[in-house]
């Protein structure tokens, strides 16, 4: 009898409903996006219920478009948009206010206050990040201060907090389990993960009470049983991962060293360095996954805005149709003419660190055309991807050798090209590039017995093409400067 894995792959735009059978193999795939809301310069939200809706619909449509039932389905995975923070009512599953998003950069006057008061270096020492609007802490403590029915169910003692997957986990088993894995928990500002487990002082610096935390668990294993109501009978839920974790795991990369990249909304480079926990100023550590009480580590940051700026090409300024069509128009030009595009719509993230950046074109002349921006919008990628991959050689040691690639835009040949020029190294695409749903669906398989070991799973990753570097040294390096110099002018723009 075949063995099937369900995967709620959640992402920041849209939710995927993956099936996948025992060989790791894609069964069936479901799509749909949600709303987006931007109330504010650089504010950020969704309807946490809408996340919820989609992401179940998907599920069971891919089930369907499989042909199989819930009865085929032997374990559920989840991946999720990290950081994100809900915060609901427990008695009645309500959120009490939209979910604030990742990107979401209004909490940089609490990040400030917290770096005046000299919190840095322990928020830094602690969590291995650094004070920034990213993550969910500084979340938390916005909409304790700003949505009084949020303080009044804290009162009560009904508020509950989580990232996606603990909101998603929550719906699943109709409120029955309230709990986290050890990679989200690392992105909220409120976990060590040099100790794993929520920490005190943490808690304390940024009023958040222990009471409202969700359960800490590790990647893989049993979390909760899904409630028949939703696939026609109970499906255990047995691997949850943040989505770069989960890309990680699903690259195979289980070697000191190993990295990936993932272009999707957000992009994040991401080295896996197993036992060593890496302290960095700058906030690359986080912990990559949790297996039988044994934690393991990474090095990697996001990238704020990377296929978001080819969306913000298409729906807003309507230079194309499609996004794949971004692919022609940058491969039609022999260079970037002169254009630099930096995407810092909600400020800039790892390794500057500005959340009052902003998005600049810069280079313009009155024969500028849609193409050369295009072209520079994808370049942008790349560069902020070896602004992070040097980072992490520098604080690690570790020299890359190899970048395998995930995600929506590493189908973008031209892309995939440029990033291995810029980084003069070889990038590796393999033959499925949603492999934040293979990791999570490899962690699902892990602890539902369906496979014994990561050896097993090192076997079924296979590569689709291979882009080797071709530019020369000193065009890579002028137009690396040229990039440096662009994003030094972006940046402290937003004056509040």
């Amino acid at each position: 009898m075949k063995q099937y894995i369900l995967v709620m792959d959640q992402g920041t735009t849209g939710s995927r409903g993956v099936v996948y059978d025992e060989r790791g193999d894609v069964v069936a795939i479901d799509y749909a996006e949600y709303k987006q809301y931007f109330p504010k310069s650089g504010w950020w939200e969704q309807d946490a219920n809408d996340v919820w809706n989609v992401t179940l619909k998907t599920s069971q449509n891919a089930i369907a478009k499989a042909g199989i039932t819930g009865a085929d389905i032997k374990a559920i995975g989840i991946t999720n948009q990290r950081e994100t923070t809900v915060l609901w009512d427990s008695e009645t599953g309500e959120p009490v206010y939209h979910d604030i998003v990742w990107g979401c950069r209004r909490t940089a006057p609490i990040v400030e206050r917290l770096r005046q008061e000299g919190y840095n270096a322990m928020f830094n020492h602690k969590t291995g990040l650094v004070l920034d609007p990213t993550y969910s802490g500084t979340k938390i403590r916005w909409i304790l201060d700003n949505v009084p029915e949020a303080a009044e169910k804290l009162k009560q003692g009904k508020l509950k907090f989580g990232n996606i997957d603990c909101w998603l986990l929550w719906n699943l088993t109709c409120g029955r389990v309230h709990a986290t894995d050890c990679s989200n928990a690392a992105r909220t500002l409120l976990f060590n993960p040099y100790e794993g487990k929520w920490d005190d002082a943490l808690l304390q610096a940024l009023g958040v009470p222990a009471d409202i935390l969700p359960e800490v668990k590790d990647s893989v294993g049993y979390f909760g049983t899904a409630d028949p109501k939703w696939f026609g009978i109970e499906i255990p839920i047995t691997g949850i991962a943040g989505d770069q974790s989960a890309a990680l795991f699903g690259q195979a990369c289980f070697e000191e060293g190993s990295a990936k990249n993932t272009y999707g909304t957000s992009a994040v480079p991401l080295m896996f360095t197993g036992d060593k926990a890496p302290r960095t100023e700058t906030g690359l550590m986080t912990l990559a996954w949790g297996i039988d009480g044994h934690l393991s580590y990474s090095m990697g940051a996001s990238i704020l805005i990377a296929g978001q700026v080819v969306q913000w090409l298409r729906d807003k300024m309507k230079f194309f149709g499609k996004s794949s069509e971004s692919e022609k128009m940058a491969a039609s030009l022999k260079d970037n003419g002169g254009i630099f595009f930096v995407p810092a719509f909600t400020g800039l993230g790892a390794p500057y660190y500005d959340p009052k950046a902003r998005g600049m074109i810069i280079g313009i002349t009155a024969d500028t055309t849609q193409e050369q921006i295009t072209r520079a919008a994808l370049e942008s990628m790349a560069y902020q991807t070896r602004d992070l991959l040097e980072d992490m050689e520098a604080h690690s040691g570790i020299e890359l050798k190899e970048l395998k690639v995930d995600g929506g835009a590493a189908q973008n040949d031209f892309l995939m090209q440029f990033q291995a020029d810029i980084l003069n190294c070889r990038v590796v695409r393999p033959k499925d590039i949603e492999t934040t749903a293979k990791g999570a669906c490899y962690l699902a398989g892990l602890g539902c017995g369906v496979w014994k070991d990561q050896n097993e799973l090192k076997d079924l990753w296979q590569a689709e093409k291979v882009f080797e570097p071709q530019m020369d040294d000193d065009t890579r390096e002028a137009l690396y400067e040229q990039w440096r110099d662009a994003v030094k002018r972006a940046g402290s723009w937003a004056r509040s």
